[in-house]
């Protein structure tokens, strides 16, 4: 049977939370507009399509969740975060309110429509903004859980949904959890998202641990103190840009003699040939054998 992606899996969802929760709002620019026809119709006053005016669906989401309602807000992540970040940073967080912002694409997905649809930076934009939380679900069923978590919120989210998924669903509850243990003096390699397969396969042989975490943001730093141990020897792989957890990660360990490598899409490169999502992902050192040999570096 064919995996159902995070894209479908979303399509599926919000749905059911429109019909189970008369409060909750769909806003959209155009796309997901062809998948959700039926639910268009079952809620023509809840689904609301601007058209392709990003700033625009994120005004209406903030003037939806003044009137009490809980708008979830979905296109390309390049749309949803870069073009309408005032927006977001304004009609959202100056003016206290929530929203779900569901975003398709997420680093490189979309690598055959060129730099307009890749967003490297999206996690660490929303991160720079209070009172956010930051969910990237490495399996759909994580993703189906935050998606209902959110909705039954007042809360300011982001989703981050992938094309990439890990063969099987981790606990999605904010937390860090160790998915490969060992002695505790081992270095600690986290990985986040849907990034977990290729950190199990590239360190396969490697005497290290592996942790994982769905919600880079805020991040479970007293999971990470107890993980790290009194003198942390950490790699922290992001399928983002390079070093967008460094903040938390260096106050979390800020008493403790730390050696800290982050893997990520490097802030110095942009590609400019089109490529399929695994050539970006080869070039970034994101795959297996780049991750590899990082982690090969930080055990020295």
């Amino acid at each position: 049977m064919t995996r159902q992606t995070m894209r479908e899996r979303f399509y599926a969802d919000v749905g059911p939370l429109l019909d189970a929760e008369p409060r909750t709002a769909l806003v959209l620019a155009v796309i997901g507009s062809g998948s959700l026809g039926d639910v268009s119709a079952r809620h023509p006053e809840r689904v609301i399509d601007v058209g392709i005016r990003e700033q625009a669906m994120v005004g209406v989401a903030g003037g939806l969740a003044l009137t009490g309602l809980r708008p979830i807000v979905h296109t390309y992540a390049p749309f949803l975060v870069e073009r309408a970040y005032e927006q977001i940073k304004l009609d959202l967080g100056h003016q206290d309110v929530g929203a779900v912002l569901v975003s398709t694409g997420a680093s490189y997905d979309a690598s055959t429509a060129g730099r307009t649809h890749q967003a490297p930076a999206d996690v660490a934009l929303v991160s720079a903004l209070p009172g956010w939380t930051v969910h990237v679900p490495g399996h759909a069923d994580e993703l189906t859980r935050m998606l209902r978590r959110a909705a039954g919120t007042d809360d300011r989210v982001y989703i981050r949904m992938s094309a990439l998924q890990n063969t099987r669903a981790h606990p999605a509850d904010g937390l860090l959890h160790l998915v490969r243990g060992g002695a505790h003096v081992r270095p600690l390699v986290l990985a986040v998202g849907p990034l977990l397969d290729t950190v199990l396969e590239a360190t396969r042989d490697l005497p290290v641990r592996v942790a994982y975490t769905s919600t880079p943001h805020p991040l479970d730093t007293a999971g990470l103190r107890t993980l790290a141990g009194p003198a942390p020897v950490l790699a922290v792989v992001e399928p983002y840009l390079e070093g967008t957890s460094a903040a938390a990660v260096a106050a979390a360990l800020s008493d403790r003699a730390s050696r800290v490598a982050y893997v990520g899409v490097p802030r110095d490169v942009e590609l400019r040939r089109y490529g399929s999502p695994k050539d970006h992902a080869a070039a970034h050192g994101l795959d297996a054998m780049g991750i590899r040999a990082r982690a090969k570096e930080l055990i020295g």
